[in-house]
């Protein structure tokens, strides 16, 4: 089957970049002195996958339709995928075979009214949903007041949705709001990279990740990387605008509610007993009165 020239150069790419990342030593094969590319050669992949070098160049060139199951699991292994990137390259292989590449905008999808109860019956956390290219698209109180850096950016929509990697990279506040500004922007090129695999054909995920890629560098830059993320999860610091510096930890969990669009729940809460959920309770405590408190502290925690 004939392939997209963008789907035939996302897989040279990944291969050729998870290859330079294995070494010798790693893989169980001699060094040697005289080596001119970075991590394995095409050859020793194609022995540690038990096919033919030709055949593996072939691969790596981007000719992955046809290709089965057992050929790319042992590709897999031989590059030492992790189940992440196990997926990713899955996906570029359905893709390879799908005979509809062209590209459409989805229709958005309609959150239940039992998923937005779902989300305000929650007080003491922040909740949200993000579909596949990480709009915002339903919160709790809480997370307006959590996100309130975020809501207020000029990268919001026009329907009022915040966009996590709109935030992140065109909004320079956002390296204020998020203590860790590399990780989340590494995280979150890798979430787009993987959606991007998955929904080829969506032209709103491709007029982002087109928008991202002309006007930051820095993300031109994660995105050449080939790193992708399913799933995610940990700890994320904050320095909140109104309550100061905030610890949460946060876990998504996958939302199917329609098989037309990915929708992922977030969570974030504090750990009891902390200062970190003192702050976290005050905002909910202004979010549920519908007020907010303009901080003239500096960064120190107002007293409740």
């Amino acid at each position: 089957m004939n392939q997209t020239g963008g789907s035939r150069a996302d897989i040279r790419d990944f291969l050729v970049s998870r290859r330079a990342k294995i070494t010798p030593e790693q893989a169980g094969l001699p060094s040697g002195s005289r080596r001119r590319v970075p991590g394995l050669r095409r050859e020793e992949v194609a022995v540690l996958a038990g096919v033919s070098t030709e055949w593996y160049t072939r691969l790596e060139k981007g000719h992955i339709g046809g290709v089965s199951e057992d050929v790319l699991d042992a590709v897999a292994r031989a590059l030492r995928l992790d189940e992440d990137e196990r997926t990713y390259l899955f996906d570029l292989a359905r893709t390879a075979q799908s005979a509809d590449r062209t590209p459409r905008r989805r229709k958005a999808v309609d959150i239940p009214p039992r998923v937005q109860w779902l989300l305000d019956s929650m007080t003491l956390s922040a909740a949200l949903v993000t579909n596949g290219c990480l709009d915002i698209v339903a919160t709790n109180a809480l997370t307006r007041a959590l996100f309130t850096p975020m809501f207020d950016s000029p990268t919001v929509d026009g329907r009022g949705r915040a966009n996590f990697a709109r935030y992140y990279f065109l909004d320079p506040g956002a390296r204020h709001f998020v203590e860790d500004w590399d990780s989340a922007a590494d995280v979150t090129t890798a979430l787009l990279r993987t959606e991007a695999a998955r929904s080829p054909n969506d032209r709103g995920l491709r007029e982002l990740i087109g928008e991202l890629s002309t006007v930051s560098g820095e993300f031109r830059t994660l995105w050449g990387t080939h790193d992708v993320r399913v799933h995610h999860g940990g700890v994320k610091r904050f320095h909140h605008p109104d309550v100061g510096p905030l610890e949460l930890t946060y876990q998504p969990l996958d939302l199917p509610i329609s098989t037309l669009e990915v929708h992922s729940l977030t969570i974030y809460t504090a750990q009891p007993g902390t200062p970190d959920a003192d702050r976290l309770q005050l905002l909910a405590s202004w979010a549920a009165t519908g007020t907010r408190h303009q901080s003239n502290t500096g960064g120190r925690t107002p007293s409740p």
